[in-house]
């Protein structure tokens, strides 16, 4: 067994060390030990190295909250390893990092396998709300679900042991990697990069995962130009747990043929990316007319609109801004192009302040003026950009001292109800 630096992530390698390696990459509250069942069939022909996700199995508690993130983390040690090129199999979060790593890094990926995985986890607003409720209660509501999420009834009935295994394995992840694990699949979304994945690829789902189930594995079948899929009887989200036998047998059938060379091997040469042209303003007038004065970063600054919406998406939340949008009509369409522009694309996405501070500020300013009608979507915000309820509490009572006590009497109304909506467990 090794280990990497703490500021790193935690791996092993079984199998032997003249072998190709082949990366097994572990579920959101999982760890390393979700493939004990696959490591002894695989370990015979490659050396495989499994990891922990940060704060997952005692590993180091240092949160990464993008996929991208794990990716750089899961790179860094297959280097300090000396492993350039290798097999990857990931089961969701596990999967996305595999598919990250296959759009980034195309030449060090040789083949890969998505297991319950999806191009893009549910919504961002689910995982954001999961992060509510941790940062709330704790992981104990999340342990406590994990196996109706995860195994099929029958399995969770029968595997009294296994079922107590998953909870325990929840329980002890840290909070604070869990919920920044949340926020990274919140904001993981590849449908548009699909077809760039080039590799031999298996996609293999469960025909009982309730989480990313069949139709999900047909999105990544169809978007993968040389995908295939496998859907493994009696299995949920945790396939390699429920139905070890069945996975391991398509996982050697898939990584055993040939793997194809590097993309540099071949003799392939990717185009260069095109610079920006940039245009100068032509005369439109007689040389002697005085022209008026042209801002010479207009013409390559950036449209804010798209990172307005996405910003607006991420604080608001997904169903708050599409409601937002679609009730947008003729009259009032240029209002909401105003706000995604300038106050979330300008504004809310300035460097200066985090967004747990301009969630204080925000929620101060509404309370103050008595726009309470806009308290809602800030106090949600507020929870989903890292408040405490404790520290949505004290942000209200100094509000109460400097906006006065009966706007801060609505306010606490207000939020007492989100409160309740957003750290309530879900089903």
């Amino acid at each position: 067994m090794s280990e990497t630096p703490a500021n790193t992530l935690q791996y092993r390698f079984d199998g032997p060390e003249d072998a190709p390696v082949l990366v097994l990459g572990p579920s959101l509250g999982t760890t390393w030990h979700m493939w004990d069942r696959q490591v002894p069939e695989l370990a015979r022909s490659w050396r495989v190295f499994r990891f922990d996700l940060p704060g997952h199995g005692g590993a180091p508690a240092h949160p990464a909250g993008a996929v991208a993130d794990l990716a750089d983390r899961v790179l860094a040690a297959l280097d300090a390893s000396g492993v350039q090129r290798f097999a990857f199999a990931g089961c969701a979060l596990g999967g996305a990092v595999g598919a990250e790593l296959t759009l980034r890094h195309p030449g060090r990926v040789a083949s890969l396998a998505l297991i319950a995985a999806s191009p893009r986890f549910g919504t961002a607003d689910e995982f954001r709300q999961r992060g509510v409720v941790v940062r709330s209660h704790g992981l104990d509501p999340v342990a406590r679900a994990a196996p109706e999420r995860w195994f099929t009834p029958g399995f969770a009935g029968a595997q009294p042991a296994i079922t107590e295994w998953a909870v325990q394995m929840v329980r002890t992840t840290d909070p604070g990697c869990y919920i920044a694990a949340c926020e990274a699949l919140a904001s993981f979304d590849i449908r548009a990069e699909l077809g760039r994945i080039g590799v031999p690829t298996l996609v293999l789902v469960g025909s009982e995962d309730q989480v990313t189930g069949p139709a999900e594995a047909r999105t990544l079948v169809a978007g993968i130009p040389d995908a295939r899929l496998a859907v493994v009887p009696g299995a949920s989200h945790l396939a390699p747990v429920e139905q070890p036998a069945a996975v391991t047998d398509l996982l050697v059938r898939h990584f055993s043929a040939p793997w194809s060379p590097a993309p540099e091997a071949t003799g392939q040469i990717l185009p260069p990316v095109p610079a920006p042209v940039v245009v100068p303003p032509q005369p439109t007038g007689p040389v002697a007319e005085i022209a008026p004065w042209v801002d010479p970063d207009a013409a390559v600054r950036p449209d804010p609109y798209e990172s307005g919406v996405k910003v607006r998406r991420e604080v608001l939340g997904d169903a708050h801004v599409d409601r937002e949008l679609a009730e947008a009509d003729a009259f009032s369409g240029e209002f909401q192009d105003f706000l995604t522009r300038y106050a979330w694309g300008e504004i809310w996405s300035r460097p200066g302040l985090d967004r747990r501070t301009r969630s204080c500020v925000a929620l101060t300013a509404l309370i103050a003026s008595g726009h309470t009608a806009e308290l809602p979507a800030q106090v949600r915000a507020a929870l989903r950009n890292g408040l405490s309820v404790a520290e949505l509490r004290e942000v209200l009572l100094q509000a109460a001292v400097y906006c006065g006590v009966p706007a801060a009497e609505e306010a606490f109304r207000v939020a007492r109800a989100v409160v309740a909506e957003e750290t309530t467990p879900q089903e």
